[in-house]
């Protein structure tokens, strides 16, 4: 027995509806995508839920063998942050762009407001002890971090990435990917102002 018209013609439009929902829904993230590209935000600016919220630092082996000025580099925790604006920087020997931004990493470890510390992110000891000793050490303090667990806890989503921590132990900013100079001046360093004001110091 044969379906009466209005069922078949109701069931065709239906059928061709969901043959058009891949297309729409393609077409809708087509235009927010596109919609941030013409927004001319940088988009490696991202958002962190964390912002506003207590760093979650982990107790962090060190980097055996690592020195700085002559000294035993300590190990990354909290008690080592406490009190400092502070800067901490995720980075792996293996990662390409952690080399391209050290630089700029070692010229922010003089900035005298700032302290900087460093996460190394799923590395060999060696490796990392190999990195600091041809490109200079910046960090005050590393911990590694070789199952990425306390990425995970941060909310990395790939590095390079750094994170301005108050005196308070406060997340106040995040960068995801290389610093540039672009990045410093329009984030980061507004960022330490900021604090800096904020702190009276």
């Amino acid at each position: 027995m044969s379906l009466p018209a209005e069922q078949r013609t109701g069931g065709g439009r239906l059928r061709f509806l969901l043959a058009l929902l891949p297309l729409i829904v393609f077409a809708a993230l087509a235009v927010i995508f596109w919609g941030q590209l013409r927004s001319g935000r940088d988009v490696s600016e991202i958002p962190s839920a964390l912002i506003g919220t207590k760093a979650p630092f982990r107790e962090l082996d060190p980097l055996a063998g690592a020195t700085r000025n002559g000294e035993p580099l300590p190990a990354l925790n909290a008690a080592a942050v406490k009190g400092k604006l502070t800067l901490v920087n995720f980075w792996a020997s293996w990662c390409v762009p952690c080399r391209q931004e050290h630089p700029l990493i070692l010229e922010l470890s003089k900035d005298p407001r700032l302290t900087v510390v460093g996460v190394n992110y799923k590395d060999g000891n060696e490796n990392a002890l190999r990195f600091l000793g041809e490109l200079g050490n910046p960090f005050a303090a590393v911990g590694l971090d070789p199952n990425g667990k306390m990425a995970i806890d941060w909310g990395v989503y790939g590095i390079p990435e750094s994170y301005l921590v108050g005196p308070d132990g406060t997340i106040l900013y995040k960068k995801v990917g290389p610093f540039d100079e672009k990045s410093l001046k329009e984030g980061l360093f507004p960022a330490i102002e900021k604090a800096v004001a904020a702190s009276g110091t």
